[in-house]
């Protein structure tokens, strides 16, 4: 019996274990879904971040997952299905961003407000703070967009910016430089 494997299962009306046949493709399956189970919570904040859209981050996680099954095979190495998976996953959402026809206002997750700026005077102050960090970023291109989000949504290196966002470290860092001089350039234009 060609790929598959016996193992021992308890079975469940006599308490004995009991031998069982699992195919390998049951086995590669398990072990697929135990490894994205486990990065699911990463891949759908970090898209939300980069997509500024839950639903859009559901989707592009969804495709990611799609699409990592469908190259499960070209995984060498289970240790880096972290790395490997995230790639996947800022690929799907530099697609997404590409796709959408016209500009949205991307949500700025509170939880970046909240850390860059605690103590907002008061709710007319935060919602217009929001606003002006909401059309900086929107002023960002999808490349830019995604190593701003990696590299200071995700608190990420430069090199694993890069490693990520499948680019070079000399781009990773060229596209941060040019992003950060936009933001400062809509943030300053905002400013009374």
């Amino acid at each position: 019996m060609q790929g598959e494997l016996v193992t021992d299962r308890i079975d469940q009306e006599r308490g004995r274990l009991r031998p069982v046949v699992v195919t390998a493709a049951d086995a590669r399956a398990a072990a697929f879904r135990g490894l994205i189970e486990a990065e699911l919570d990463r891949a759908y904040r970090l898209a939300t971040v980069i997509l500024g859209d839950r639903y859009d981050a559901e989707d592009a996680v969804h495709d990611a997952a799609e699409a990592a099954w469908r190259r499960w095979s070209d995984l060498r190495d289970e240790q880096r299905f972290q790395s490997w998976f995230g790639k996947i996953v800022v690929n799907a959402c530099r697609d997404r961003l590409r796709r959408r026809r016209r500009r949205r206002l991307v949500e700025i997750p509170r939880l970046v407000l909240d850390k860059e700026h605690p103590m907002a005077p008061d709710a007319a102050d935060a919602l217009a703070l929001r606003d002006v960090l909401r059309r900086a970023f929107d002023a960002l291109s999808p490349e830019e967009r995604i190593v701003v989000v990696l590299r200071y949504g995700a608190d990420l290196t430069v090199p694993r910016v890069a490693e990520l966002a499948g680019i070079p470290e000399g781009t990773a860092k060229s596209r941060l430089h040019h992003a950060l001089r936009k933001l400062r350039a809509v943030i300053g234009e905002e400013e009374p």
